[in-house]
């Protein structure tokens, strides 16, 4: 369920109305492509998975096939990732929380303080309460969109008119073809889909505290093949083939304006209350990866001591508490700048998961490299068509980072802060290697702790 619920969030009940009016019916193909790549992610990383797992996930993996220095990047790297797209969840609930007229008067700054109080606290009871609210919110985010496609499916067979139109295979390729905008829109709204897919890496770091990984871990890593394929590339071709591309418009869900558009009472309701359970969803997912990251980060001396405490229920509440505070600094950007707060640290997040996505790919390659000398072993659910796959994995992604330049002016600026975000790494070394080099000599790693 926590691969179901990493596969599907807001980028698909919220994002996808603004991508298809931007790039039209081929947002189906950009989709689709997109998830090849995330699925060669995943892919990469199930295989470490079952060579060795562990709940510090690629970090662990990191420290084994690129160092310390390498471990301390892909851990620090995706605490921004989490920190940031934490901040984007409790902005987006506030903003979703707005939608009903009981909330409206409330500030939006005390709305996403409001979330993030009641998640953090449930994340810090146990790990199995963060597995059951995690399986509550995939039911509710799978069902719904098993309705709509239903209904759509439904209206399609029937060719029943949505607000005047006849829906229909005609309206992919009468209304301005597949490309309407041409191919630079499609490209442009690539970086965005990455970040959609973002969290399904989340299966990694489960894997340290599943039952029976080697059993579990290939079939929740082949099903994400599929329900990329149903649940995005099927829903994007079926909003096509429902309202023409351009009926849809940014900051809609485009399952709501499809509903609407039929008179369907209380659609908007329901679909807010669905994405504002993505937010949720995606906030408790952040918490909980990156309280195990910091444990392991912190058992090798590259992160605060305090990160790698645990509770009675085994939890890591030091790492989760330190999350936590970085967004409370996104509840003070609700505060001075409400409107710019989502904008401000998504192009943040989008940088860390790619940065993410790149170091599993390596450390793949180098595991695979090392397999080959004899002196670790594949096991047998592995990444096809090594070592092509990683790197046209790894030249996609750079390619994503030059396509956010074009990005004007949020996916420029973050690409301008880069350097400065290098040299806070660097700084950030020479302040634990010291103790990193400590740790080493007591042979204190979380693969041993």
């Amino acid at each position: 369920m926590i691969a179901i619920g990493g596969a599907i969030g807001t980028g698909l009940f919220l994002g996808a109305g603004g991508r298809l009016a931007q790039a039209g019916p081929a947002l189906a193909i950009a989709y689709a492509v997109c998830g090849v790549f995330a699925f060669f992610v995943v892919r990469a990383l199930g295989e470490l998975i079952l060579y060795r797992p562990s709940s510090g996930a690629f970090v662990s993996y990191a420290r084994e096939f690129m160092g310390e220095k390498g471990a301390f990047v892909a851990g620090w790297m995706y605490f921004l990732n989490w920190a940031t797209t934490g901040i984007a969840d409790i902005t987006a609930i506030s903003l979703y929380a707005h939608y009903w007229s009981l909330f409206t008067p409330v500030p939006q700054w005390v709305l996403a303080l409001a979330a993030l109080v009641i998640v953090l606290a449930l994340n810090l009871v146990s790990v199995k309460l963060f597995g059951e609210m995690e399986f509550w919110f995939a039911i509710i985010k799978v069902g719904a969109l098993v309705v709509f496609m239903v209904i759509g499916i439904g209206l399609l067979a029937v060719a029943h008119p949505i607000g005047g139109t006849v829906p229909g295979p005609q309206l992919i390729f009468d209304n301005g073809g597949v490309l309407p905008n041409g191919l630079v829109p499609l490209i442009l709204v690539v970086q965005g889909i990455v970040f959609a897919y973002a969290a399904i890496e989340l299966v990694g770091v489960a894997a340290g505290e599943t039952k029976d990984p080697e059993k579990i871990m290939p079939k929740a890593i082949n099903s994400i093949m599929w329900r990329i394929g149903i649940f995005y590339v099927g829903s994007v071709i079926l909003l096509s083939m429902l309202l023409p591309w351009d009926a849809y418009q940014k900051g809609e869900s485009p399952f709501v304006t499809v509903l609407s558009h039929l008179g369907v009472p209380a659609v908007g309701d329901v679909m807010n209350l669905v994405v504002l359970t993505a937010a949720m969803s995606s906030l408790n997912s952040g918490l909980y990866s990156t309280g195990r990251i910091l444990r392991s980060m912190a058992a090798s001396g590259s992160a605060p001591k305090f990160t790698g405490l645990m509770n009675r229920s085994q939890v890591p509440y030091g790492g989760i508490l330190l999350t936590g505070a970085v967004c409370v600094l996104g509840v003070g950007l609700n505060y001075l700048v409400p409107a710019a707060a989502f904008e401000i640290v998504l192009n943040f997040a989008a940088i860390a998961i790619i940065t993410t996505w790149g170091m599993i790919m390596l450390c793949h390659l180098l595991f695979v490299r090392k397999a080959k000398t004899g002196a670790v072993l594949r096991p047998t659910y592995r990444l096809p068509g090594s070592p092509i796959t990683q790197l046209v994995t790894i030249a996609f992604l750079l390619s994503v980072a030059v396509l956010m330049w074009f990005d004007v002016p949020a996916g420029r600026v973050t690409l301008l802060c880069v350097p400065v975000l290098v040299a806070a790494l660097v700084i950030g070394w020479f302040f634990v290697r010291k103790r990193v080099d400590a740790a080493q000599v007591l042979g204190e790693t979380d693969e041993n702790h």
